[in-house]
């Protein structure tokens, strides 16, 4: 591996973990900043931060991170914001996933691989603040480096202007980019986070991009950059219009319930859950997407 691929994984690595501490620090400040609505007795929410291991079938480094949990804040249910670099040897099932989606037969010849990236997902106490999920993150093998990620908006109760402010910071970010950008990856994010058996979106979409290389690492990391810089604009103002909007019971149960769609997708179709998971990730941080409580109809 060259000096230079080196180089630009740190870079990366530590971009995502400087994403991390940003989000962190704002979604604190959220909380402090909030002393009304059904939890205004509550203390303001802080972060339970945990190191991570990815566990390697021989039990040597295959890297790590951290995994920030909040529960039973203010304004936030949970929300988990998990930062990780891991590396080692993709498993025969992540092998054959990599090559079929990637067209790379060599994988089994030479399986290494290396990812770090952010993964985010806030589960709101007010039912009228929608509920987000935002990834970045980079990949490498020896045949090549890709970067993912987007953010998708997931409310129980839908404002026309909440996903249109939502939206309109996403354009904005990719715009400087390229045009072309901002359609494609609206239009990858409607069909990646679809729920087939259930035949509807799990939310009102975002952006998404997976398996992306042109060739060009510094403008496709400054892309990713900028997907991971939207998201604060994109989610705050929404969460400051909304926390202090008065809710009913059943405006909670209708939270409830499509929470329960938003477990089903990620236990069934998510793609970064079942490697994760497959790889040897840290279960807990792999299935801190899920929210805390849920019904089915």
């Amino acid at each position: 591996m060259d000096n230079a691929m080196e180089t630009e994984k740190q870079r990366a690595a530590d971009w995502f973990m400087a994403l991390r501490d940003t989000i962190v620090a704002a979604f604190e400040g959220l909380e402090k900043s909030h002393d009304t609505g059904p939890l205004s007795d509550a203390e303001p929410g802080r972060f339970e931060v945990t190191p991570t291991r990815r566990a390697s079938p021989d039990g040597s480094d295959a890297g790590g991170g951290l995994m920030s949990v909040m529960r039973g804040g203010r304004v936030f249910e949970k929300v988990g914001v998990n930062v990780s670099t891991v590396f080692g040897s993709l498993g025969e099932r992540a092998q054959e996933a990599m090559a079929a989606r990637k067209g790379l037969p060599g994988m089994r010849e030479d399986p290494r691989f290396w990812a770090s990236g952010i993964s985010l997902v806030a589960h709101m106490q007010n039912p009228h603040v929608p509920a987000v999920h935002m990834n970045t993150r980079m990949f490498w093998t020896p045949h090549g480096w890709w970067f993912g990620g987007g953010s998708d908006l997931n409310p129980a109760i839908e404002y026309d202007e909440d996903t249109d402010h939502f939206h309109l910071q996403q354009k904005a970010h990719l715009d400087p980019h390229g045009l072309i950008h901002y359609p494609k990856l609206k239009a990858w994010a409607d069909d990646y986070f679809y729920i087939p058996h259930r035949h509807r979106a799990r939310g009102v979409g975002g952006i998404f991009m997976d398996d992306h290389c042109t060739g060009d690492w510094e403008e496709d990391f400054s892309l990713t950059q900028d997907i991971g810089r939207a998201f604060l604009p994109a989610f705050v103002p929404l969460v400051e219009k909304r926390r202090v909007q008065e809710w009913s019971a059943a405006d909670k149960d209708a939270q409830l319930v499509h929470r329960g769609l938003y477990a089903e997708y990620n236990l069934v179709y998510d793609r970064g859950t079942k490697f994760g998971l497959e790889t040897g990730h840290d279960a807990n941080a792999v299935l801190m997407s899920l929210p805390p409580m849920a019904k089915w109809v």
